[in-house]
């Protein structure tokens, strides 16, 4: 009868009933749960399958004995008292890992240098003696000294009494961190260890999920982890299956029939099981990180099994729904504060997400990994299951999902209210701006307008009509207004809007420009979450009013574009910084030759595609580039004989070599455009800084001409800021 040993798997915190339920599903008894792992009783065999098998654990303790350490001294007489020569040879490596301390014990070093001394003067022979390999040795020895607590003690070397110090000491099976799976490359980084994906997987009921054939599905999948260990779940491997090291291996106690028996039983389940992985997918937005994914399903074996693309979370949204497709389960690691900077920036990706989850996913699960359950509001679901998790040291939070419209968050107001005396004016205000600019509208052929800006001090909101939805952009109340009344103003214009505007209620989009700590005070409102068509004058659009501040299409540059159309004829014309391609949609309406349209996002790109699309734009003359413009510019050789320049005011994209200021950079930008036009070419340069000064005396050579007044249109008259634009070309015979 095989002997009974005592173990101790670790755990990251927060995961330990899981590995609990694991280990018993693995065969381990008296299982016991501890702070930082679990205890478990079992035969030599059952460890190795632990190490092989086990999803969760980090490394798995093999107890050899127990006693006294009140200091250097006792510590180091505990430790002699087992026969290290039973475990190892003189002539093998050893490590030693040593935690807690006491009074005269007060530094792990010192403590793990006392026990090194011990095993090494017991097996020293002449100069011969072990040697130390902190990396891969022969043999990891792990002692944790504690206080002892009053048990029954059936080992005769066991001389602790209790309440006294003593030192548990035991021989790591794994000799590595088991989240280690043996596919990475030494040195790649990941922002997730293996063992918390499979962790957030098996919480989110994949096992179940993919046995009854639902995909998975990571719109973040960075290098891939969740999606490698999702398949090798879904498949039946074992995820120590492709390690070649684990610290048993040069153990003297080590049992070489057993284990091969083990890996040879985890080998077959594994190739039965490649049969039983289900449609995996992966995509994001960063090139890198899709190239390490690649690689990284390469080494794990998925080749061909698990798919991986490059589609921003924009992209995504965009794409083609798959017909037929089963619900499964949507998993990610999304950016947080600790990772990229201030959460506070990450609300409009949260917000996409949500609508992916919304829009392409229901009747599905989804589970979502956060630092912020703030940032989580932003996705628009209501969790059913929160688990608190680490990720390393940093505290994190596991939201799951139920994809389904009892699980949307609605917003505040669902029904009109009774108006207050100021939001009957700002009703009346509204339904005059609409009476007055229905009619203009109809004439000039578009379905996309504003219809109020802030023309009440009180109501201090922004009004676009975009067919039949209705856009709200909310801007920050002044300091004295107390936050109730705020709040209160904003449920009026929600009531208010779809009655004048004859709009769905659901079809009111609400957002914040600004917000306080903790995010926005209000949200989105309303469930308008796809792309729908609208016109300006012969060109269609696609817009999307959630997700972003920006829907996709600049309404105060209408007059702008326009411009374009009307001075594109026969021209070559270039869009730089081109957002979703309205103004090349004009350009080529208005006649261009060709165009050449670019912008550094591949979300804005693939966007533009869609709007090239729906206005049949097509041919190899008509380029859509993904680069940084700058950059871009600086290789160009072509010319061309108008050029539309919007810049952002700053950036400090990862994507650039050096952030950009408009104010400071405009002067080299702008001479760096005028570089690419033929002569007699036209650069129209525009910008939406409220601040922003020409450089007239930097750009002295060249004929500017500023056009702002002539390109604002007249439903944004009551704003005439909200943008400058100059018209600018060589000087005759430049």
């Amino acid at each position: 009868m095989s002997e009974t040993l005592q173990f101790f798997a670790t755990a990251p915190k927060g995961l330990e009933e899981l590995l609990a339920a694991e280990l018993g599903a693995l065969g381990a008894a008296a299982v016991k749960l501890q702070p930082s792992g679990v205890l478990f009783q079992g035969p030599l065999q059952l460890g190795y399958r632990v190490c092989l098998w086990s999803r969760v654990a980090g490394r798995v303790l093999l107890e050899l004995g127990r006693g006294p350490a009140s200091d250097g001294d006792e510590l180091y007489q505990t430790v002699l008292g087992i026969d290290w020569s039973a475990h190892m040879d003189r002539t093998q490596t050893l490590a030693v890992d040593f935690t807690g301390t006491n009074a005269a014990i007060v530094h792990t070093q010192f403590g793990a240098q006392r026990v090194k001394d011990a095993v090494v003067d017991q097996l020293r022979a002449g100069t011969q003696r072990p040697s130390v390999d902190k990396l891969r040795p022969d043999l990891r020895i792990h002692v944790h000294l504690r206080k002892q607590a009053a048990v029954t003690r059936h080992d005769p070397r066991d001389r602790s009494e209790a309440g006294r110090d003593e030192a548990l000491i035991s021989i790591d099976l794994a000799g590595e961190s088991l989240h280690r799976r043996g596919y990475r490359e030494e040195g790649a980084m990941a922002p997730l260890k293996e063992n918390l994906a499979a962790a957030v997987l098996l919480r989110a009921g994949w096992p179940a999920i993919a046995a009854a054939g639902g995909p998975l599905l990571d719109p973040m999948c960075g290098s891939g982890t969740l999606l490698i260990e999702g398949a090798w779940i879904a498949g039946d491997r074992a995820p120590g299956l492709g390690r070649d090291y684990f610290g048993f291996l040069g153990w003297k106690g080590h049992t070489p029939t057993v284990w091969a028996e083990l890996v040879a039983e985890a080998s077959a389940r594994a190739a039965a099981g490649r049969l039983k992985i289900p449609d995996i997918r992966g995509f994001d937005t960063s090139g890198l990180a899709i190239a390490a994914a690649i690689t990284n399903l390469e080494q794990a074996g998925l080749r061909g099994l698990v798919h991986v693309e490059r589609w921003a979370i924009g992209e995504q949204l965009l794409a083609p729904v798959r017909e037929g497709k089963a619900p499964g389960l949507v998993v990610c690691n999304p950016p947080y504060g600790a990772r990229v900077g201030e959460g506070e920036d990450l609300r409009p990706l949260y917000r996409e997400l949500g609508e992916l989850l919304k829009t392409r996913h229901m009747g599905g699960d989804a589970a979502v990994l956060i630092e912020d359950r703030e940032l989580g509001h932003a996705i628009g679901l209501r969790a059913k299951k929160i688990y608190d998790l680490y990720n390393g040291a940093l505290p994190v939070h596991l939201l799951r999902f139920k994809i389904e419209e009892g699980a949307f968050m609605r917003p505040r107001v669902e029904r009109p209210v009774v108006r207050s005396e100021a939001a009957e004016s700002f009703a009346n205000r509204l339904a005059k701006n609409l009476k007055q600019l229905r009619p203009w509208a109809e004439r000039e052929g578009l379905t996309a307008y504003r219809v109020y800006d802030s023309d009440i001090p009180e109501y201090a909101v922004a009004v676009d009509l975009y067919a039949d939805h209705a856009h709200v952009q909310e801007y920050a109340p002044p300091k004295e207004i107390e936050p109730e009344k705020a709040e209160a103003r904003v449920r009026d214009v929600l009531a208010v809007v779809p009655e004048v505007l004859g709009v769905p209620r659901e079809h009111v989009q609400l957002k914040t420009r600004m917000r306080s700590k903790g995010g926005s005070q209000y949200g989105q409102q309303g469930a308008a979450g796809q792309l729908f068509e609208v016109r300006e004058g012969n060109c269609r659009f696609f817009v999307n009013l959630s997700g972003h501040l920006d829907t996709g299409l600049f309404l105060d540059h209408r007059v702008t574009r326009q411009r374009v159309q009307q001075l594109a004829r026969g021209r070559r014309f270039l869009n730089l910084f081109a957002y979703t391609g309205a103004a090349t949609v004009h350009a080529v309406k208005g006649g261009a030759l060709a165009s050449t349209t670019v912008d550094m996002s591949t979300t804005y790109t693939a966007w533009a595609r869609k709007n090239f699309d729906l206005n049949n734009i097509t041919g190899p003359e008509h380029k859509l580039v993904t680069a940084e413009c700058r950059g871009w510019m600086a290789q160009e050789m072509r010319r061309y004989g108008l050029i539309f320049l919007d810049p952002p005011t700053f950036s400090n994209s990862k994507r650039m070599e050096e952030d950009f200021d408009l104010q400071r950079d405009h002067v080299q930008l702008i001479r760096e455009a005028v570089r690419l036009l033929e002569r007699g070419g036209i650069l129209i340069f525009s910008n939406n800084n409220r601040r922003f000064k020409l450089d007239t005396e930097g750009l002295g050579d060249l004929d500017v001409a500023d056009i702002t007044k002539e390109t604002i249109p007249k439903d944004f008259a009551r704003n005439p800021r909200i943008h400058q634009c100059w018209q600018i070309q060589r000087p005759r015979g430049g």
